[in-house]
């Protein structure tokens, strides 16, 4: 058992797509390229998060919205190939699993440029459960226009004891 992890889930560690983030480097952000390494590996998370990425406009999110969805969902078809069970760390230091916690964190980004309360819940929720620093990490390494978790409310219920 590691740092949060207080229920002792396995954390879930993917294999490496070594040739994804060589074809990626070499798309350096190009949108055009993106689509290339997106179309030779359709079941790359990050390769649908690096597209999703590159062609996010706030003014206009939807493309970018659909890319992270599809991302989203591809790294949800390799965790569970990997024996995650829909819940458990999903560590950002482990490098292969970058892929999905950048989908999740572009579908993030897409939820709220369109306003989609309860999917910006939801992902924000998954985020923490996975790793907690993805966003942060994201931000550091300056990985696109990605926001920081939206702002959450806090209330207090107040009663007699």
């Amino acid at each position: 058992m590691t740092g949060d992890n207080l229920l002792g889930v396995p954390e879930t560690l993917l294999p490496a797509e070594p040739g994804v983030i060589d074809a990626a480097n070499a798309a350096a952000g190009d949108s055009a390229a993106l689509r290339a390494v997106v179309i030779a590996n359709p079941t790359s998370s990050l390769a649908w998060a690096l597209l999703s990425d590159a062609t996010f406009d706030e003014d206009s999110p939807l493309e970018s919205y659909a890319y992270a969805r599809v991302g989203y969902h591809r790294g949800l078809d390799s965790l569970r190939k990997a024996g995650w069970k829909g819940h458990g760390p999903v560590p950002w230091a482990h490098e292969p699993n970058r892929g999905v916690l950048r989908s999740l964190a572009a579908l993030l980004r897409g939820a709220t440029a369109i306003g989609e309360t309860g999917e910006v819940e939801r992902l924000t929720e998954f985020l923490r459960d996975a790793d907690a620093t993805t966003l942060a990490q994201l931000q550091s390494e300056s990985a696109g226009p990605v926001d920081t978790l939206p702002p959450t409310e806090v209330f207090v219920i107040r009663g007699e004891d």
